[in-house]
């Protein structure tokens, strides 16, 4: 295949990750783009192979057949609960890949007896410690979000950030000192090794609450990484997707951190602000109310627009589809059956709206935080399921809360509440919700799935 053919390869294959994550924008298309992607990913991946000749073409075929076999046993196998580790564990294959990538390039020209140009050092330097905090940092978050011991809470120490720090300067110093001398390959595979451990540094002491803003900026990462191994490499294709996939998680990052109010410097340096709220026993001492499936369904009966708020809890019990026999159980009475989504509920972007999506759930039902906020003074009966940080009207209303300004959706102000809980366990941020003890919410304590589906029943039963 000749150079003219490849570029044009390429050509084909950066447009077709441009307009894909043009399609991605809108859940209606997001398939179409997710498939339009990956066709370009293929195309690039096999004009790459046929230009090079790097292997014959057998192997290219093996590679591509097994490669496809794995993600398809891993797309059925993968429960969508943890699509959310997941997606860390493929962010840190990235950034892996990008690694080995640049260190078989930098030995090649060793070999070739070929001096690589001040760019190429430069880029494989960056591969090289980008590549290395985003795998690491990765398998970090996806033990994290495993909740494996040791690593589900947030571990911090003394002068952690001043070991961040330099352990970046002594990447960057090392990256000027293969500049200087590039025919030292162990400076490449120290650099390796100190970006490894600035990768645990880094995400160690991030909370729970904080892992979406750290997929994003993990995918970030890895899409920086591949960009600068596409400078190692010349591939215009590898350098245009890495630059997409870059900006894309830097943007996805800033939305996540403007909806909790925080910056992303604030997230990566410790995580929520410590702050002397009220105890759970001041807050919910005799206040709350707890009701059955037969109260709600009364409730439900009489109710005109229901708002539905999902959060990780929702995920944990596997209730999606429940809900929606919820919803269809309401809306098959004349109810009007919407649901508000948080930017952040849940433990990666866009996670509810994954998991409504898999229970068939129509787009047109789910509504962002800013449009519920205008219409649910409007709202009957707002049901709350497994969320707690991202309803919690201590941010609107305690400026020493630790949550304090962090933009929520004021179910509070619908006419009534009903949340579902295991039990009046806090959320991430770790205060009690003076939602649960607010006159006009009732607490429902059960599994999620088992409460949502109690409650079908009994409405269905009126």
């Amino acid at each position: 295949m000749g150079t003219i053919w490849a570029n044009l390869a390429y050509l084909g294959a950066s447009v077709a990750f441009i307009i894909g994550l043009k399609l991605m924008g809108s859940p209606r298309t997001a398939v179409r783009g997710n498939w339009l992607g990956a066709c370009g990913m293929l195309l690039a991946v096999v004009a790459t192979l046929l230009v090079t000749r790097i292997v014959d073409t057998w192997v290219v075929v093996a590679g591509l057949a097994v490669g496809s076999a794995l993600g398809v046993l891993l797309a059925y196998r993968v429960a969508m609960t943890a699509m959310p580790e997941m997606v860390g564990f493929l962010n840190g294959c990235g950034g892996g890949a990008s690694v080995l990538v640049a260190a078989t390039s930098l030995i090649e020209d060793l070999r070739a007896g070929t001096t690589p140009t001040t760019s190429q050092t430069i880029a494989t330097g960056a591969s090289g410690l980008v590549g290395a905090v985003t795998f690491v940092g990765s398998m970090v978050a996806f033990l994290k979000l495993r909740e494996w011991k040791g690593f589900k809470n947030a571990v911090s120490f003394p002068g952690q950030q001043l070991l961040n720090g330099a352990l970046l300067a002594a990447c960057i110093v090392l990256v000027g000192v293969m500049v200087a001398a590039p025919d030292t390959p162990w400076v490449y595979w120290l650099i390796v090794a100190l970006a490894s451990i600035l990768g645990v540094t880094l995400v160690l002491p991030i909370g729970g609450a904080d892992m979406p803003v750290v997929i994003c900026l993990l995918n970030s990462y890895s899409g920086i990484a591949g960009a600068a191994t596409g400078f190692v490499l010349g591939n215009t294709a590898l350098i245009i997707a890495g630059a997409l996939v870059g900006a894309s998680g830097i943007i996805l990052c800033q939305i996540m951190c403007k909806a909790m109010n925080r910056s992303l410097l604030n997230v990566l340096i410790g995580g929520l602000a410590a702050g002397h709220g009220p105890s759970a026993d001041e807050v919910y001492g005799g206040k709350v109310k707890s009701t059955t499936a037969e109260e709600i369904a009364m409730l439900l009966d009489g109710a005109r627009r229901v708002l539905i708020v999902p959060g990780y809890g929702m995920a944990v019990s596997q209730s999606q589809h429940a809900v929606r026999e919820l919803m269809k159980a309401l809306e098959a009475r004349g109810t009007t059956v919407e649901f508000g989504i948080h930017p952040v509920a849940g433990r990666m972007p866009g996670h509810m709206n994954v998991l409504l999506a898999e229970a068939d759930v129509p787009y047109d039902r789910l509504k962002e935080m800013d449009e519920v906020n205008g219409f649910i003074d409007q709202v009957d009966v707002a049901v709350v399921i497994g969320a707690n940080d991202v309803v919690n009207p201590a941010a609107r209303t305690d400026p020493q809360s630790p949550i304090a300004g962090m933009p929520i959706i004021d179910v509070d102000r619908a006419r009534t509440v009903v949340v579902i809980k295991r039990s009046l366990s806090p959320g991430f941020a770790g205060i009690p919700n003076p939602l649960f003890a607010a006159d006009n919410c009732l607490m429902f304590f059960a599994d999620g799935q088992k409460a949502v589906l109690d409650m079908v029943a009994a409405v269905k039963a009126l």
